[in-house]
């Protein structure tokens, strides 16, 4: 790291501003650092704390509890077996609430992967669903998403229904869903008015109500286009470009947002539109984009531009990137934690920090379903999979940490 003093990110709604020039690069080009020598140095600079970790974290491990799901298709009728899961949350007395999609329905299962209850139904009425997207438990009850009807419903651990709040509907996408990132403390994606009409943003719930917490969604920053927008006659095709750095955000405990480039390993937590609390570096060496990769990553694309000569596409080809990104997903546990997914061409991993910036552990990843996230608790994690067959399964993983781990 060279000795000028670093510009500050800058969150606004129609753009943010990164750590540019020499600070990027001399972050970016770390080399692999030996086990056991995590350093954390924690400043200020400019009124914004600034937390670097450097070195190799401690291992933590998952070890799967249960996998709920069926083993075949002949398994017919049972509770385990979903229609498509859409969101799973973990309740107390270690019960598996997991939300069913295709049945509006939701299941609630034991450690042991043994069925207990199930509520809900399809419908308009209380405690029914039209699209039930996502499940968080808050406080002592269980809020459901169901963007259709524009209603956040409240449930007891034994499903009965406690009430329902209102919110803009109409919207669907794999990102409208509920974020908890405290043990009373979840956010629900939502159209709210803005001053041009109707935004994007993250609505604060706890247990008793809409907390007023109103974080809006930060939109992608002026660069190279992530995807190729294509018209043709009869139709329209999107394509995504492969290896692009994109913004990805999370809200935080206490009105909060957390977001970053994926192109950098460097996480900002701001609160209001432009208010840097505090920025976590990370240094990890960069990996080129082969031809080959870049080749695989376009294939659809070109074959779609062989098939479709006369199609309009904006802009006409994917713009390469320099390198991979060094990092995809962000998550905001419930304790405080934030989990950050690392992209290596070896494997991808998770790297875990407390609430401060401060690096714990380093985790090994398991992918998830695209239409869901995982779920995460201060000693489980919760994906879902999807076999060979189709087949949803939900799996239910415990937080096995190492005795050199440090804090946390």
């Amino acid at each position: 790291m060279d000795s000028e003093t670093p510009k500050v990110i800058r969150f606004v709604r129609t753009g943010l501003l990164i750590l540019a020039g020499a600070l990027a690069s001399a972050c970016d080009q770390g080399s692999p650092a030996a086990p056991g020598d995590l350093t954390t140095t924690i400043d200020t600079v400019d009124g914004v704390i600034r937390v670097t970790n450097t070195g190799t974290p401690p291992e933590w491990q998952l070890v799967q509890v249960v996998s709920i799901g069926p083993k075949s298709l002949t398994d017919q009728g049972s509770p385990d077996e979903f229609g498509r899961v859409s969101s799973a949350s973990m309740g107390p007395d270690g019960e598996v609430f997991v939300a069913d999609a295709q049945y509006d329905e939701i299941r609630v299962f034991g450690l042991d992967g043994v069925h207990r209850r199930t509520f809900g139904r399809s419908g308009e009425g209380p405690g029914e669903f039209s699209a039930l997207y996502s499940v968080a438990w808050t406080g002592d009850r269980l809020l459901t998403l169901d963007p259709h009807l524009g209603r956040v419903g409240e449930f007891s651990a034994q499903g009965e229904f406690l009430g329902q709040r209102q919110m803009q509907g109409g919207v669907s996408g794999t990102g409208i869903r509920l974020f908890p990132v405290g043990t009373d403390e979840t956010y629900g994606f939502a159209l709210v008015e803005g001053p041009d009409g109707l935004e994007f943003a993250f609505v604060g719930h706890n247990s008793s109500g809409e907390t007023g917490d109103t974080l809006r969604q930060l939109e992608q920053p002026p660069g190279p286009a992530t995807g190729v927008f294509c018209e043709y006659e009869g139709g329209v095709s999107f394509f995504t470009v492969p290896f692009q750095t994109g913004l990805v955000q999370h809200p935080g405990p206490g009105g909060v947002m957390y977001a970053a480039m994926t192109g950098s390993y460097r996480i900002a937590v701001i609160r209001g539109e432009s208010d840097t609390l505090r920025v976590m570096e990370r240094s990890l060496p960069v990996e080129p984009v082969s031809d080959e990769e870049w080749a695989a990553g376009n294939q659809e694309f070109e074959e779609f531009r062989r098939d479709r000569p006369d199609a309009s596409c904006e802009p006409r080809r994917p713009s390469r990137p320099d390198r991979k990104p060094l990092i995809g997903q962000i998550f905001v546990a419930p304790d405080g934690k934030l989990w950050v997914q690392v992209i290596r061409t070896a494997g991808n991993r998770w790297e875990v920090f407390d609430p401060e910036g401060r690096l714990l552990a380093s985790v090994p990843f398991h992918a998830w379903v695209e239409r869901t996230v995982p779920a995460f608790g201060p000693d489980h994690m919760i994906t879902i999979r999807q076999d060979s067959l189709d087949l949803d399964h939900v799996e239910v993983w415990k937080i096995e940490r190492g005795r050199g781990r440090g804090r946390g």
